[in-house]
């Protein structure tokens, strides 16, 4: 591609999928520890990526993988991502439902654009660390059935940062 082909193309992309590009140049070339990004996903829709995640070394999680899939809209930084679990290992967890919506409230409420996948990557896998029980929520059963596939549309209740 000549240099002029590439200025075409950069002016073309919005100013969210500038930033999106941005995200993804920076997670592939220095992804946190035990964070990865699955480049065949993101190269065929750069609005949705899935990000592999590993369980931290001595805690409850040590030796398991798993799998988010990050949804942008054309809001995106100033609308949160759709992030949720995906995958056969949905980890048990008091904040993750069994359909792999993610009660955290910088998925929702707490958003801001100066976040990034990088940072909510981050959170999670400190949330993941800090867990002392391996358990669902107590409503998962009723709201798994009753919950709306998009979890951003779920009025989320935070009341426990304990875990």
């Amino acid at each position: 591609m000549s240099k002029s082909d590439n200025s075409t193309r950069k002016m073309a992309m919005s100013p969210s999928e500038r930033r999106l590009q941005k995200e993804l140049m920076s997670l592939i070339k220095e992804p946190p520890p035990g964070v990865t990004v699955d480049e065949e996903s993101v190269s065929q829709n750069l609005t949705q990526w899935i990000i592999n995640i590993d369980g931290v070394e001595g805690t409850l999680y040590e030796g398991e993988h798993f799998q988010l899939l990050f949804k942008f809209n054309n809001k995106y930084p100033f609308d949160s991502p759709e992030v949720t679990f995906i995958g056969s290992n949905i980890p048990v967890h008091p904040h993750v439902y069994s359909n792999g919506h993610i009660c955290l409230s910088i998925l929702t409420d707490d958003w801001s654009p100066a976040l990034s996948v990088q940072s909510v990557c981050l959170s999670i896998s400190s949330m993941l660390s800090s867990c002392r029980e391996k358990r669902r929520p107590p409503d998962n059963g009723i709201y798994v059935k009753t919950c709306n596939k998009n979890p951003k549309k779920t009025k989320w209740w935070y009341h426990d940062d304990s875990v």
